[in-house]
């Protein structure tokens, strides 16, 4: 991360994510919603009030049209919420920096609208909710890699043993698609997690930058370094 950089709509982002969760009876950290079956409940008509529910979506409900704007803001656990979040930490004031406040906040909000549509639209007759900010996230990574290809990456790699090695982002983040995109064809439905949204927001972030700032606004010679995982 540019050192001095500012980025209040990335680490608003990051706040808000994270109140909204410690709020929710997904946290367990609200006495209010009771324990056992009660908790369970509130969990699931919290996941059905604020996520997105393809089969509703599509049924033509005026209410169900906010639901993949509101489900950027809902996690289903700690670790989905802290692996989110990082993500976004590490990437996100990067591309905010060169985006300006007010595009790169729309551009979040619209790349992860739209990735969340796609997968509802791919699974229109489920009533599977879907909740997370990883579409938007993936939209952030898409951009970071035309950005700003030649910043190096420390990432994990479970076959290296988890040893923290450095790569340029134009390997690391490829890598990371790469996983989506075989786990999306496996149907990735098993673990909960929405691949397909992952790989639309990635698109969509990647052609985003390329057709707004083309090959003026890639980084010439190396960039600072940045830190993250190689998984979100």
């Amino acid at each position: 991360m540019l050192r001095g950089q500012s980025a209040p709509v990335t680490y608003g982002l990051i706040v808000v994510c994270c109140l909204v969760f410690v709020l929710s009876p997904v946290s367990g950290l609200n006495p209010g919603y009771g324990d056992g079956a009660r908790l369970l409940a509130a969990e699931q008509t919290y996941f059905e009030r604020w996520g997105v529910v393809p089969v509703e979506l599509f049924s033509g409900v005026p209410r169900a049209a906010l639901g993949p704007l509101t489900a950027l803001f809902v996690h289903g656990s700690w670790l989905h919420l802290l692996g989110n979040m990082l993500f976004l930490y590490v990437f996100g004031a990067m591309v905010e920096d060169r985006m300006g406040h007010l595009p790169y906040a729309l551009f979040y909000v619209v790349c992860g609208y739209f990735a969340l549509l796609a997968y509802a639209a791919a699974h229109a007759g489920s009533d599977k909710t879907l909740v997370g900010a990883s579409g938007a996230i993936s939209a952030v990574l898409g951009a970071f890699l035309y950005l700003f290809p030649k910043a190096r990456v420390t990432s994990l790699f479970p076959f290296l043993f988890f040893l923290p090695l450095r790569f340029p982002a134009w390997l690391v983040l490829p890598f990371w698609v790469a996983i989506q995109w075989l786990a999306a064809g496996q149907g990735g439905q098993g673990t909960g997690v929405a691949y397909l949204a992952h790989l639309v927001g990635f698109s969509l972030g990647f052609l985003y930058a390329w057709g707004v700032y083309g090959w003026r606004a890639k980084v010439k010679g190396t960039a600072p370094a940045t830190e993250g995982d190689s998984q979100p």
